[in-house]
């Protein structure tokens, strides 16, 4: 793999260390600015919703840029808004920064996975997208909790700063490894948006939102399952989330692996597999041991559909890969979102703690019925195209029609 991808890496650990380390720090932050904590709680809820904005608007206005351009850019911008979160006087500045921040994020990350797929063979696509969210996923596991203590040890501000340091390393690595090639960086915009004609396009990013979504109805209410039905106290979740990102971490490499292999194979594996374990985890929830390997299945299974699903999007948007790699990125965030949010209302429903995994479940079940969907949908539209092409279909059985249903496989 290119040296290219580790500053991508970098740059997608810093981004991904500041999405989430504010959640360990929202106390801190509502005391100075003196607010309350479900106030304070809109510095994650902004910078989710800014992902979901950011990601299509920045690609947009960037499309006459190269993406080497528009890589340092994003990181100048992130740079920016984790100094006027880590500087700043008043609580709406704190959020203004955090919003900078997060438009940087969605557009990094698609544009990056365009880039890093071009780094490398077509047969390693896959992988090289993996390598580069490597550093998002190592973020929960080292990122988060070092910024955690950072900011509970030396004030909040302190873990803003340093994560603004971590934006300058990916800057350097970034204009140093990342090669300039300025001849795909310049499509229009009206190319852009062509590659949303195509259905296939919305079917993986409707994945998207459903499967990796499943995901966050579980772990949005981590803590309250783990301490008041699995019986942990408080100040295991911290190691419970460490397990957590550790699944995400081997989750990614094997997810990014094989799915160069056989990309939707891959996809009914994982999005099966996580409707599964999230199904479970009702049960398992109830007992120490089980509830643990539990969490870590759900961060394997889970980030193991993200490198197939980007690189799902980006196949089905060949021309112009960029915008729909990008919005893939903000599909990622509102499926979080809107999981988040179905969970908030099974347990206001009185259906316990462990409810949200019923409804990460099911969307993960959703999300595998859409891929056979897509994949049914895919083999039809080849098909077809082949009997105009040839005037005729290939025999059931014979080495043409084998080749066929290996490529769609």
């Amino acid at each position: 793999m290119p040296l290219a991808l580790l500053a991508l890496a970098i740059g997608a650990f810093g981004i991904g260390t500041t999405e989430f380390v504010i959640m360990g720090l929202l106390p801190e932050v509502a005391d100075e600015f003196h607010v309350s904590i479900p106030t304070a709680g809109y510095a994650t809820t902004g910078y989710a919703l800014g992902v979901v904005l950011g990601a299509p608007l920045l690609t947009l206005l960037g499309t006459r840029l190269t993406r080497k351009r528009m890589l340092t850019t994003l990181m100048g911008l992130f740079i920016a808004g984790n100094l006027l979160s880590a500087l700043a006087p008043a609580f709406v500045l704190l959020l203004a920064g955090r919003v900078l921040a997060s438009f940087a994020h969605g557009a990094f990350f698609g544009i990056g996975a365009v880039v890093a797929a071009d780094l490398v063979a077509p047969h390693k696509r896959a992988q090289a997208i993996a390598t580069m969210f490597t550093g998002l996923t190592v973020a929960n596991v080292v990122g988060v909790p070092m910024g955690t203590w950072v900011g509970q040890t030396f004030g909040w501000r302190a873990s803003f700063l340093a994560v603004a340091g971590l934006g300058v390393l990916g800057l350097a690595g970034i204009a140093a490894l990342v090669p300039s090639t300025p001849g795909p960086a310049a499509a229009r915009l009206g190319q852009e948006l062509a590659a949303f004609r195509n259905p296939q396009v919305w079917l993986a990013m409707i994945m998207t939102v459903l499967g990796f979504g499943g995901v966050f109805a579980a772990i949005t209410y981590i803590t309250p399952m783990m301490v008041d039905v699995a019986g942990y106290g408080d100040s295991s979740v911290t190691w419970l989330l460490v397990l957590f990102g550790l699944g995400l971490v081997g989750g990614n490499l094997i997810g990014g692996r094989y799915a160069d292999r056989a990309l939707m194979r891959m996809l009914y594996i994982t999005l099966g597999g996580l409707a599964v374990v999230l199904a479970a985890f009702t049960l398992t929830a109830h007992n120490k041991v089980a509830a643990a390997a539990t969490l870590l299945l759900v961060g394997a299974f889970g980030f193991a559909t993200v490198a197939p699903l980007q690189k799902r999007v980006m196949d089905q948007a060949p021309d112009a890969p960029t915008l729909a790699s990008a919005a893939n990125i903000g599909a990622f965030n509102l499926g979080n979102a809107l999981a988040s949010w179905l969970g908030g209302i099974v347990i206001s429903a009185g259906m316990g703690y462990t409810a949200p995994n019923w409804v990460g479940a099911l969307m993960a079940a959703a999300a595998l019925g859409t891929a056979v969907l897509s994949a049914a949908l895919e083999r039809r539209t080849t098909r077809t195209g082949r009997i105009v092409a040839a005037g005729g279909a290939p025999a059931p059985g014979s080495e043409e029609a084998n080749r066929e249903a290996a490529a769609l496989r």
